[in-house]
């Protein structure tokens, strides 16, 4: 193999769609996906890659430092593009030591490894590391983060990210390791567990259900569709520039309300219902402690250096969306019912 590339949380929902775009487009490359196989990782994401000549999977929990060790030395990797992470604002804010160990802990073993792995000959790797535009904090009505922007977390998700950003440029001022990192804005599409807002949405919508909004719904978020996400993260990793931070967004502002009701009209056509019904499944709810009121990224450094754009429209992709959904029903009432997670036990026990 030309690579060989490790992908952490490459059974979550964007890491799934990396995995498969490196795998399909880089037959050269051996990938090998490392998750923990949380509550978040699940294999039937990529099942349609699983026997690939190309594609391996690793079981382990990048907090435990021996595992991450074995797995370089198993594998002598020359990239390595780290997604796993433990990423729900709310579990965050019920359970935030989960959120140091995985995304503070983790990428140090991580780095760690790779600082040893490569120290003697670095040329040709890299470290890519992949987080949020919520390390910045919260916009005003006007404004954009930039690369540039000072951080300002506000969430123990966004502060655990923070963390992670700040030691990955730490390895890299330090100890010369290759890195690049890139922060996104919120993702949707096809394989979104159902806590996030869509495909929750799209749930209780499909079985009328009170779909919760929290506050007025007047939060703002900049949305970016997850296969976009996915060519931005191919270019970056391949044509970047070591040392630099890339932000990726949709230019895709909507109120939370908003997107609530064009998801409501797109799923009354869907589902032959008369428009507004859906609507009427809108239940406003007590806001989350410390609820950022808007993001929204300036990407035009990706756009202009590297040539990326985002899908030029927000209707397309949730359509695209809710049609996945609807067309797999049967993934769906496995995640809700745990039955995803004996995947894992049926395929890979006894190798």
């Amino acid at each position: 193999m030309k690579k060989k590339i490790l992908i952490t949380g490459g059974a979550g929902f964007i890491g799934s769609h990396v995995v498969r775009r490196f795998v399909k487009n880089y037959p050269e490359y051996l990938v090998v996906n490392a998750d923990k196989l949380t509550y978040a990782g699940n294999l039937e994401n990529i099942t349609d890659i699983e026997s690939s000549v190309n594609y391996r999977f690793e079981k382990i929990d990048i907090v435990n430092k021996q595992a991450v060790l074995d797995l370089f030395e198993k594998y002598n990797f020359d990239g390595v593009i780290h997604l796993a992470a433990e990423s729900h604002v709310d579990r965050s804010i019920t359970g935030p030591d989960e959120f140091v160990f995985t995304n503070i802990i983790g990428t140090v073993n991580l780095l760690n490894a790779a600082r040893l792995h490569w120290k003697d000959n670095p040329e040709g790797k890299l470290f890519y590391h992949i987080s949020t535009d919520e390390v910045y904090g919260s916009l005003g009505k006007e404004g954009f983060f930039t690369e540039e922007t000072s951080y300002d977390p506000r969430s123990p998700y966004s502060a655990s990210k923070a963390s992670s950003d700040h030691l990955v440029r730490a390895w890299h001022h330090t100890f010369g390791l290759p890195v690049v990192i890139s922060n996104c804005s919120n993702n949707y599409g096809p394989n979104q567990f159902p806590e996030k807002l869509i495909p929750l949405a799209i749930n209780n919508i499909k079985n009328s259900k009170p779909i919760p909004v929290y506050g007025k719904g007047e939060n703002i978020r900049d949305w970016l569709f997850v296969e976009d996400h996915a060519i931005a993260i191919d270019m970056i990793f391949h044509r970047g520039k070591v040392g630099d931070t890339y932000n990726i967004g949709g230019n895709n502002e909507w109120k939370n309300i908003d997107l609530i009701r064009l998801l409501c009209s797109i799923m009354d056509k869907k589902l032959n219902r008369e428009p507004g019904t859906s609507e009427e499944l809108i239940t406003y709810v007590k806001d989350r402690p410390g609820h950022d009121m808007r993001y929204a990224i300036d990407s035009s450094k990706l756009q202009n250096e590297l040539g990326w754009s985002p899908i030029p429209e927000f209707s397309a992709g949730l359509e695209k969306t809710v049609d996945w959904y609807l067309s797999n029903t049967r993934w769906l009432e496995r995640i809700l019912s745990g039955e995803y997670e004996k995947y894992y036990d049926m395929m890979y026990s006894g190798r």
